[in-house]
């Protein structure tokens, strides 16, 4: 006798939409074996490409620029400022501000400082990284409006990172400024950011550190003490 059970409809129902789940869950993306790049040029060529494939294509758009240099990278950053207007997908401008960030065009700083304006708070977030890491003068006067303009507590945070990160003394007076925020967590990034700028060690008494953003240049003894016996103990 035939002891093989045949599942009933709804449970075999079931069972597709329970593996469905499975392979469209965000950590099993990646696993694709049935992959028909046919059918996926058909559909970029129908609705246009996926953001995952405008990524693909930056990236090796931008290898070929970096590969050719002079003229082949002004045009390639000034088609950049063309899809980063017209980008809907917050991904893929932070991947076009990213890739712009490694060309030192006019086009790709405009992008740049474009980026800290962008509706989107991760796109704003990591152009303060992109600043942090160009540095230079005017990294700090952009870094500085990011902080004073934004509504976003993590931008804010980012901004204020970054400036401890550029080490200018340019900087003081706009972390100054964050000591007297009224979210400990802003105060507490300025402390660690000033710490970077001054190169002084005052613990994390925001109290310590306005008074010696007051006065960066003021020789008080009793703070060397302080300092001297923090690296000891």
């Amino acid at each position: 006798m035939n002891r093989s059970r045949v599942l009933p409809d709804s449970r075999r129902r079931r069972l597709a939409l329970a593996v469905a789940a499975l392979l469209l869950a965000p950590g099993c993306t990646g696993f694709r074996p049935w992959r028909d790049r046919t059918k996926e040029a058909r559909f970029a060529e129908r609705y246009g490409p996926t953001a995952n494939q405008r990524i693909e294509s930056l990236q090796g758009d931008a290898a070929k620029a970096k590969q050719e240099g002079g003229g082949a990278q002004v045009r390639f950053t000034r088609d950049l400022m063309r899809q980063v207007l017209e980008e809907h997908d917050p991904r893929v401008r932070m991947e076009i501000l990213r890739t712009a960030a490694g060309f030192d065009t006019p086009a790709a700083v405009a992008i740049c400082k474009g980026a800290l304006q962008d509706p989107d708070d991760r796109v704003r977030s990591t152009a303060c990284e992109v600043w942090g890491e160009r540095g230079g003068a005017e990294a700090v006067q952009l870094l500085a409006q990011r902080y004073r303009s934004d509504d976003d507590l993590d931008v804010r945070l980012r901004a204020v990172r970054m400036l401890g990160k550029l080490e200018d003394k340019e900087a003081i007076p706009v972390l100054a400024m964050a000591l007297e925020d009224p979210d400990p967590a802003v105060q507490y990034r300025a402390v660690a950011a000033l710490k970077q700028v001054s190169g002084r060690d005052l613990g994390n008494d925001v109290n310590a550190w306005r008074a010696w953003a007051a006065d960066p240049d003021a020789d008080r003894g009793d703070w060397s003490v302080a300092e001297t016996l923090r690296k000891l103990f």
